[in-house]
């Protein structure tokens, strides 16, 4: 090594000492990589375990081009422009400002939850004052910040970082479409500006991808491309020890965790598939003693940064979370990660159970599959991009000249908002729409559909949730399997797993926790709050609906059994209500619980304002006799009179779309109607109607039925269904 280089890891070899202690020294492949970017210039793909210290390595890189190490004696770097690290969440985001400052370093973040910083960052950033600057994906398409502050940023930037780089992969577009932009912003970079991306969880195949993303020059046929420097390491985590429980139902599975929870070590996280198992798990373990908390993507920031900390400081046990504390959290000291349910990839599960073991010398990670995996699986592939007259639609619906905005597009096109959002970003990725104040234009640009991609991405898809499943069935190691998915060619049997050694975790469930779960679980009924509001855009496909829905025509508050996603009745439901599922009488134990449900609100906390005087139903093409027999049961019981159906004369009404809110009222207007003599029947009612349906997906189907319900002479309007969607 020169003496020039020498001295570059000398003072490489203080700053980390300021990140991670006295004792702490670069790693051969941390030492490569700052080599690479500071004295080089060159581009690093760097994929390496969760743990051995990325960020590491582009803050002391930072603090080297920025001369904030305090010494360059030999004149081997001069200081350069800001790094910007691209970063994916907040949480993220807050621990690397706060690891910034112990290395001297000074870091600002640009995000939607500092919006009234922004103007003062920006100042910082033009006078030099700011040292790193992390903003996520999407900030790289918000048209101020693309339009004012990127410009400048990109040529001025000393480094540019990408974190969670397999996001770059066509794996990641989908997800985080905007990482895409990134090739942009690459383009615009002064000449040698070194470029860091960094991931854990990146296959062979992602590892190509991203490095083909960043490279600087063509890609040759075959090898590695000379201009990325790729720094690949094994991917064992020797404070890792693996395990699956196969156990039989969801009531057993919390049952387990309950019982089980104070022979997992510290404190941990237990990670759910959806939103309603996390609240669920979470409240069901409360009930049992254990102190834990919720995180999801539905809760509001605040509420999050409270959860993290608690865990941080080892006030509660556990943090039941979705995957939106996947990356980012860092807890050193995280004893265990439990899953209730398996993530639908090896690399998914990698990533999470790369929170634990960092800082301690065992860590127990557990995986309890349920038979509902796969149903979630489905769900959430099929938001993935639209198939091709969707995305036609779309374009054909936007001008070159006047922005739509996402709500005004609804009424047009039928996909709901989160879709429709992520379609249109990946199509400003592509250049053929693009971002504005007031919306969306488009570009004129032509665009083909690239379906040989999207099937590409699908069948990766497919293939990795086949390969969840496989690892829970496996025979051999289990950290081998993770491994060899990941393409770690260093792969052998790790001698710590419930495979390689004796499992530590018997599937017993004590009776009393198992009573307690399905007790819990086997509770029906929930509150679904009624529609307020019409969608925006109506008008202009010809419906003369806007604003707020007139009281007189709103139904009251509605129940129904349970949520689709939910642990205990959602797969019973989704069995009766799905697409495609069988029509016939309501079973026993359903009407049951529907009777259940009815005294609840009759007798419960937020009880009907006045008891329903009759039954109606909303007539169902997809399942009569099940809509017709549960309306029926409901009359029998409640000694109420059965006044008939409000009726579609739609093709689809009375089946809820999948669709945006604005194209389902389109959908339905003007296609229910209430029979003279329901209308006769329910003008003389001293109290409102119970109003029968078997799902309630967007809710328009029981608001608009309500509201000519109202109509008609109704004097109150009460919902009631086997199952909400969400």
């Amino acid at each position: 090594m020169s003496q020039e280089r020498t001295a570059v890891r000398q003072r490489a070899e203080a700053v980390l000492q300021r990140l991670a202690g006295a004792q702490a020294r670069l790693r051969e492949d941390q030492w490569r990589a700052v080599e690479a970017l500071v004295v080089d210039r060159r581009r690093v793909l760097c994929v390496q375990r969760t743990g051995w210290g990325k960020s590491a390595v582009y803050f002391v890189a930072t603090a080297l081009l920025r001369g904030r190490d305090g010494d360059d004696p030999q004149g081997v770097t001069a200081p350069t422009g800001p790094t910007v690290i691209v970063s994916p969440l907040l949480a993220l985001m807050r621990n690397q400002v706060d690891a910034a400052a112990r290395a001297g370093i000074r870091a600002r973040t640009i995000n939607s939850a500092n919006m009234d910083e922004w103007d003062g960052i920006t100042a910082e950033i033009h006078a030099g004052a700011v040292d790193v600057l992390l903003i996520s994906p999407e900030r790289l398409n918000n048209p101020d910040f693309r339009d004012t502050v990127l410009p400048k940023l990109a040529a001025t930037t000393g480094l540019l970082v990408v974190d969670e780089a397999h996001c770059v992969s066509d794996w990641g577009h989908d997800f985080r479409p905007d990482y895409r932009r990134l090739r942009t912003f690459l383009g615009n970079l002064p000449e040698h500006t070194p470029v860091l991306a960094t991931t854990a969880t990146a296959n062979a195949r992602v590892s190509r991808d991203v490095a083909e993303q960043l490279g600087s020059e063509p890609a040759a046929a075959t090898g590695p491309r000379p201009d990325v420097l790729v720094l690949r390491g094994s991917l064992d985590r020797e404070s890792l020890r693996l395990g699956v429980l196969d156990l039989p139902s969801p009531a057993h599975r919390l049952g387990w965790l309950a019982d089980h929870l104070d022979r997992l070590p510290g404190s941990g996280i237990v990670y759910t598939l959806t939103v309603a198992s996390a609240t669920e798990t979470a409240e069901f373990l409360r009930s049992r003693g254990w102190a834990v908390a919720a995180y999801t993507g539905q809760a509001e920031d605040a509420d999050r940064r409270a959860a993290e900390q608690d865990l941080l400081d080892n006030k509660i046990k556990a943090l039941v979370a979705t995957s939106a504390l996947g990356m980012g959290f860092d807890k050193p000291d995280l004893g265990f990660v439990v899953h209730l349910g398996a993530p639908p990839s090896p690399i998914a599960y990698y990533q999470q159970v790369g929170r634990a073991g960092r800082a301690v010398e065992h860590a127990e990670v557990l995986l309890l599959p349920g038979a509902e995996d796969a149903a979630i699986w489905r769900y959430f592939a099929s938001l993935a991009f639209p198939p091709e007259e969707q995305v036609r639609a779309v374009l054909a619906a936007l001008h070159t000249d006047r922005p739509l905005s996402t709500q005004a597009l609804e009424p047009l096109v039928d996909l709901r908002r989160a879709r429709l959002e992520l379609m249109l970003k990946v199509l400003d990725v592509d250049g053929v729409v693009r971002r504005v104040r007031g919306g969306w234009l488009a570009t004129g640009e032509p665009w083909t559909y690239d379906e040989a991609r999207l099937r590409r991405v699908a069948a990766a898809r497919a293939a990795e949730q086949q390969a969840m499943i496989e690892y829970a069935a496996t025979t051999g190691c289990r950290m081998r399997f993770l491994r060899e998915s990941l393409d770690d060619t260093g792969a052998v049997d790790c001698g710590r797993c419930d495979r390689c050694a004796e499992a530590l975790f018997p599937p017993d469930v004590s009776a009393a926790a198992l009573t307690a779960a399905q007790t819990f679980l086997g509770r029906p009924g929930v509150q679904f709050a009624p529609k307020k509001l019409w969608p925006t855009g109506l008008e202009s496909v010809g419906v003369p609906l806007k604003g707020r829905i007139a009281p007189a025509d709103q139904a009251l508050p509605g129940r129904a059994v349970g949520r689709l996603s939910d642990l205990g009745w959602g797969s019973r439901l989704r069995g009766l209500v799905a697409p495609g599922t069988p029509d016939g009488p309501a079973p026993d134990d359903v009407t049951a619980a529907i009777v259940e449900v009815l005294k609840a609100w009759a007798h419960g906390d937020d009880p009907w304002p006045t008891r329903p005087a009759g039954v109606v139903s909303v007539s169902s093409r997809r399942h009569p006799t099940l809509v017709g027999s549960l309306a029926d049961r409901i009359a029998a019981v409640g000694r109420l009179p059965l006044l008939g159906q409000v009726i579609s004369t739609g093709s689809v009404a009375g089946d809820e779309s999948r669709g945006n809110s604005a194209q389902r009222v389109r959908t339905l207007h003007g296609t229910l109607t209430v029979p003279a003599e329901v209308a006769a029947a329910v003008t003389g009612l001293g109290g409102p109607v119970l109003l029968v349906d078997d799902l309630v997906d967007s809710g328009w189907t029981m608001t608009m039925a309500a509201r000519e319900l109202r109509r008609a002479g109704a004097v109150g309007v009460l919902p009631l269904a086997l199952a909400v969607a969400a």
